[in-house]
């Protein structure tokens, strides 16, 4: 199976072998409804003829042939986002940029001590500290869904530091994700007021 371009209306990107897109979103709405039609037009297949099968953890792949893409989903506020690719192990997040008055204290509960001394350079500035937060947060969780068992796993289990540009990237990780250095991320802001992650290694 080898997917075709998407509908030229849909908000796409596209990272190595990864294809990700995002839509406007209901809160309640069936979001693996939605990821199904989408995966339907990348596969110019009938949503219903697409396999969705999940495994012991709950995470979702599709069944292709006689081998399994990788998918993952997220949705916050008003967004969905999504990816999808072959050969990869990939987990997302997205994250409506709010403010976040507990933010330090989160961190300094579930966060590495270096990742939480980096927020609190920032206390004294509430829209970096946000920033800051959002921005590692996201990562935290994109690799840990990719990993399989999500939060659960451990928040402390991945630490990230942030770049010149404020972008997070990946410095230490529990053996059981592999070698950091395997890893790559990409984040960005795929729309005014929302932070978007996107974690991803070869299988």
């Amino acid at each position: 199976m080898t997917p075709s371009n998407p509908p030229h209306s849909l908000n796409a990107a596209r990272f190595g072998p990864v294809r990700c897109a995002w839509w406007p979103y209901r809160p309640g709405e069936d979001a693996e409804a939605r990821v199904r039609a989408w995966l339907g037009d990348l596969w110019a297949l009938p949503p219903a003829a697409l396999v969705i099968a999940r495994d012991g953890h709950g995470r979702p792949y599709l069944e292709a042939g006689t081998h399994r893409v990788d998918l993952n989903w997220s949705h916050s506020g008003e967004r969905l986002f999504a990816a999808c690719a072959d050969r990869v192990r990939l987990g997302v997040d997205i994250e409506l940029l709010r403010p976040r008055p507990k933010a330090l204290a989160l961190a300094r509960r579930f966060f590495a001590a270096e990742e939480t001394a980096l927020l609190a350079a920032r206390a004294d500035d509430p829209a970096a500290l946000q920033r800051a937060f959002t921005r590692l947060w996201c990562a935290k969780e994109a690799v840990l869904k990719a990993h399989g068992r999500g939060l659960s796993f451990g928040l402390e289990k991945v630490r990230f530091a942030l770049d010149a540009s404020g972008l997070p990237h990946l410095v230490a990780c529990d053996p059981a994700l592999g070698a950091a250095q395997d890893w790559r991320l990409d984040a960005w802001a795929p729309e005014p007021g929302y932070w978007a992650t996107l974690a991803w290694r070869p299988r």
